[in-house]
């Protein structure tokens, strides 16, 4: 080795040791428990880490997952609406003024998870619902949906609707037909 002794190397790793204040239970001493937690600090980032996971769960991710899927609860209602227009577009009623029978088959192709309350057929350039005394042809139909949120965080900022439950809203579609 050079000339150098086990005793050498032992002093030189020592001398070159981060916290040569903390006292080795080797040497026959007890090492002091404040000087050793102070000079070795490895524990304090995991500490830490809880610390700020907790902070960052409870302030950043759970309010964005309250408004992630409030929107795709919105994007799905109105994916439902369209997707029953598309079918409504394709299926016209054969007699506006007996329209029940019509509107009864076509409420059942409606989206079990957004359920579909009524369809108006509106008739005319007047737009009026149509009737015995409006028979021009269907050009507009509407109909409603409800989604319904449920939020963990931000239930008071999503919650707004003016329904008897603040967090079910009423999605309105109208479209023409072509």
């Amino acid at each position: 080795m050079h000339g150098r002794t086990v005793m050498d190397i032992v002093q030189i790793a020592r001398a070159r040791s981060r916290h040569p204040d903390v006292v080795s239970v080797r040497r026959g001493r007890r090492a002091s428990h404040k000087n050793s937690f102070i000079a070795d600090q490895r524990g304090a980032v995991a500490f830490e880490t809880m610390i700020v996971y907790i902070f960052m769960v409870a302030s950043l991710l759970m309010p964005l997952a309250d408004v992630a899927a409030a929107g795709f609860q919105f994007i799905s209602g109105w994916a439902a609406l369209r997707g029953f227009g598309q079918y409504l577009q394709y299926n016209p009623p054969p007699d506006v003024t007996n329209a029940a029978a019509w509107t009864s088959s076509a409420l059942a192709k409606a989206d079990p998870r957004f359920p579909i309350p009524s369809i108006q057929l509106l008739c005319g350039n007047s737009n009026a619902v149509c009737s015995a005394s409006n028979l021009g042809l269907p050009k507009y139909y509407s109909y409603t949906t409800t989604v319904t949120l449920a939020p963990i965080v931000l239930r008071s900022v999503l919650c707004t609707s003016s329904n008897a439950n603040p967090c079910t809203f009423t999605l309105p579609y109208s479209e023409r037909f072509q």
